[in-house]
């Protein structure tokens, strides 16, 4: 290799022993979660049979958005890379910004988690008491009650303590639910295929298309079907790890999203075809269907298939309380890295004994818990963490970008192809996901933005002077301010936002907006990334915190 032309970045000091199988696995067992107990049925309710389009442009979407995160994973590969390239690209202010946004993201998991438990919980008859039903803009919705909420809260309680008191047990354990995580899904879908499939059901109710590209478009953001693809970029974050990056990432990405829809394909075709006659009669929105508390296995129930109902009720337990215990985790590593840059306060570096960085877990429990009262459904809250996983992914399109034009010459184990195309088109994806997802949703995610942004604020102001001081730098992140609040704008403005006094980008034309206002924001911030000399020697701090790989013990 020419050195002359090519430089590489500080050796991050891990060793290369993680294979395709591995990085694959990784990826394939972080997408093929909780969502697949809920996702066909909302969709379902929200697009008809339809949805299996919603659940082709969800798994595009996201394709285009991996491949951005393979080449920055195989460039840095570091832990919670996905909120980290921009701070590298753009400095402090985006860097806590979209700090900010994956620790929304992550903190949000476990009550979904919870809620989804819950609701398939509602098979006995000592937690109907927990929900109830109601009708929300057309369609059927369980929401929490208030022996609901205080049941989760006790279910967050368990989580927590498990975290403060079992971590290496629960690592220990992840590699065998991830197994039983992918098996059951394909088992439900081999069953349900041979037990009796209603074709006639694909233009049952008021038909193939209810609700229009509008329905379609919806689904994808509101239903969970993005939410269900969340995870892919796990084999990137292994890049420093992996024998041949530059072959097996891509490989790794790729494969795992194709092999999530497939299988997300599948459970929607079954879920439809297996659904008994008089369970969609009516509307999509409002037929019985719509009121299974556990729709795979109320389905299996009506087929006969009891020990199939039994294995999907065990399986409601495992991966939630799997997924929720994993990103509670997540959620402390977070903020303790976030305080580590400097900001968040210094107390999130406070630990135990073992290391558990005890401040970020109450806070993560305390947050988790306040999610139940805005949104007590599942639905809801998958809303909201689709929005907030989107805004968190949009700034690795950014950073690909800056880093293509400030550091050329930097080795990459994986390069995009045609980067200058599909990675402004991965920030367009990102934005009209958010488009999608609708005000009702984003103006609650708007809210959370703020308190973040007087989080960082106040920090800054009251952390002292012996603190560390981040390198803001406000002019590489001149567009972040105007990108947030056009974004919102167009939304409200849109098709998108039922309570709009006049809406000025109807659909299609609203995509449009979006497409063109992201083309501008994208070689807005490009322009005003951080210069090359800034870059690298971010890169280079971040790589010395790696490498260090412990969470130093600050007892309080």
């Amino acid at each position: 290799m020419d050195t002359t032309t090519t430089q590489a970045l500080p050796d991050s000091g891990l060793k290369r022993n993680v294979g395709f199988i591995g990085l694959i696995w990784a990826s394939t067992g972080s997408i093929i979660g909780s969502g697949w107990l809920f996702g066909s049925q909302e969709a379902l309710k929200t697009a008809g049979p339809a949805a299996i389009i919603s659940w082709v442009i969800g798994g595009v979407a996201v394709l285009v958005l991996a491949l951005v995160h393979a080449e920055l994973g195989g460039m840095f590969p570091i832990a919670g890379g996905t909120a980290r390239f921009p701070h590298i690209a753009f400095g402090g202010v985006a860097g806590a910004s979209f700090g900010w946004f994956s620790w929304l993201q992550s903190v949000t998991v476990a009550p979904i988690e919870v809620e989804a438990m819950i609701k398939y919980a509602q098979h006995w008859q000592f937690a109907h008491p927990w929900l109830h039903t109601v009708v929300v803009n057309g369609q059927t919705q369980q929401l929490l009650t208030g022996a609901g909420i205080a049941v989760a809260i006790v279910l967050m309680a368990v989580v927590t303590v498990i975290n403060l008191l079992s971590v290496r047990i629960l690592a220990n354990t992840n590699s065998a639910a991830t197994w039983w995580k992918v098996a059951i899904p394909l088992l439900v879908i081999i069953v349900l295929a041979f037990s009796g499939f209603h074709g006639e059901n694909f233009t049952a109710a008021d038909g193939f298309l209810p609700q229009g590209a509008k329905g379609i478009l919806a689904a994808v953001s509101t239903s969970g079907i993005i939410f269900a693809f969340l995870g892919f970029e796990q084999a990137d974050q292994l890049a420093g790890e992996a024998k041949n990056p530059k072959r097996d990432i891509p490989r790794a990405v790729i494969g795992s999203v194709v092999i999530g829809l497939v299988i997300y394909l599948l459970l929607q075709v079954v879920f439809l075809g297996a659904l008994q006659s008089g369970a969609v009669q009516g509307s999509w929105a409002t037929a019985d269907f719509t009121k299974y508390t556990g729709p795979f296995a109320d389905i299996a129930m009506a087929a006969g298939l009891t020990w199939l109902a039994v294995v999907i009720f065990v399986d409601a337990i495992i991966s939630p309380a799997g997924t929720g215990l994993i990103y509670v985790t997540a959620t402390t590593r977070i903020s303790y890295g976030l305080s580590r840059n400097g900001y968040f306060p210094k107390a999130f570096e406070w630990t135990t004994k073992a290391g558990v960085p005890w401040v970020g877990l109450v806070t993560a429990f305390v947050v988790g818990c306040a999610c139940f009262a805005p949104f007590p459904s599942w639905q809801g809250l998958v809303s909201l963490i689709t929005s907030a996983s989107v805004l968190m992914y949009a700034g690795a399109p950014l950073a690909l970008g800056a880093f293509r034009k400030r550091i050329p010459e930097v080795e990459r184990p994986y390069r995009m192809p045609i980067a200058s195309v599909l990675s402004p088109v991965a920030f367009i994806i990102a934005n009209l996901i958010i488009l999608w997802t609708g005000w009702d949703t984003d103006w609650k995610l708007g809210v959370a933005i703020l308190i973040g942004a007087v989080v960082i604020v106040l920090n800054n102001v009251f952390r002292g002077a012996t603190s560390v001081r981040p390198r803001w730098d406000w002019k590489a992140a001149q567009w972040l301010l105007p990108y947030l609040v056009g974004m919102g704008l167009i939304v409200y403005f849109s098709d998108f936002n039922t309570t709009a006094p006049v809406v000025l980008f109807p659909l299609w034309v609203d995509i449009v907006v979006v497409a063109v206002f992201s083309l501008v924001v994208y070689f807005w911030a490009i322009a005003s990334a951080s210069p090359r000399e800034e870059i690298l020697r971010t890169a280079a701090d971040v790589r010395d915190v790696e490498e260090s790989n412990v969470l130093e013990p600050v007892r309080h």
